[in-house]
């Protein structure tokens, strides 16, 4: 059941990342705005027709809050712990040449989000964003590795006194839009939520190499929560 604590203040303007409070923030209902306009217009036409043509309309519209649902997350104490930068299912770990930031062999970890899942991003790990890149694409489901290459996506880099990692947000056949709340310049904390995808997509986190990976293709993680591995060195 959800709790409908909204949460939107002058600090969370000033810092898109910062922690809501409660399962539904304005920041992130503020992006399904015209989504509801359009259902809400729909439903309440048919409804004036019938109203019992209303109910599809009713139920996407409370599909739409469960979709857009934000709930707050505890990351992990441990300094060299990387967290998930989504929630969903760990569907690809391999070694990959990074050639954006880093231009170097790294390990990357892909997370398929289905349209059930959370869809807010988070960074890995605390640091300062770097790099921030959207490139337009094609809209291939988002399982399919090919997605990684050839989808619409958007490239982030997060740096601290350690390491370097590299998340990219990718759509994929439902998902059509990437949102970006953090700019370059920004210092963000683990966990912090840093943008989100819409319906269905696919988020890549780029390790270091030496990294102790801790999940395994198959998993189910959440995002700022999740330690997906720990680096070889602590952060400071």
């Amino acid at each position: 059941m959800f709790r409908f604590k909204f949460c939107e203040t002058s600090a969370l303007r000033s810092s898109p990342g910062a922690y809501g409070a409660g399962l539904m923030r304005l920041q992130t209902l503020r992006e399904a705005r015209w989504i509801f306009a359009v259902l809400a217009t729909i439903t309440i036409l048919l409804g004036l027709l019938a109203p019992v043509a209303s109910l599809p309309g009713i139920a996407l519209i409370l599909y739409t809050f469960y979709f857009f649902r934000d709930p707050d997350r505890e990351p992990p104490a441990d300094p060299s712990a990387i967290v998930a930068p989504a929630d969903g299912v760990v569907v690809e770990i391999i070694e990959k040449t990074e050639t954006e930031v880093v231009n170097g062999a790294m390990r990357r970890v892909a997370i398929f989000l289905s349209v059930l899942d959370v869809h807010t991003n988070r960074a890995p790990m605390e640091g300062e964003v770097i790099y921030r890149e959207h490139y337009p694409g094609k809209f291939l489901d988002a399982r399919n590795p090919e997605a990684s290459v050839v989808n619409e996506s958007q490239t982030w880099a997060f740096r601290n006194g350690v390491t370097t990692l590299v998340v990219r947000q990718i759509t994929g056949a439902i998902a059509r839009r990437i949102v970006a709340w953090s700019t370059v310049g920004d210092r963000v904390k683990k966990g912090e939520r840093f943008g989100m995808i819409r319906f269905g997509s696919r988020t890549e986190v780029y390790l270091p190499l030496d990294s102790e990976i801790t999940v395994r293709a198959g998993d189910k993680v959440k995002g700022g929560q999740t330690i997906v591995a720990r680096l070889r060195k602590e952060t400071p």
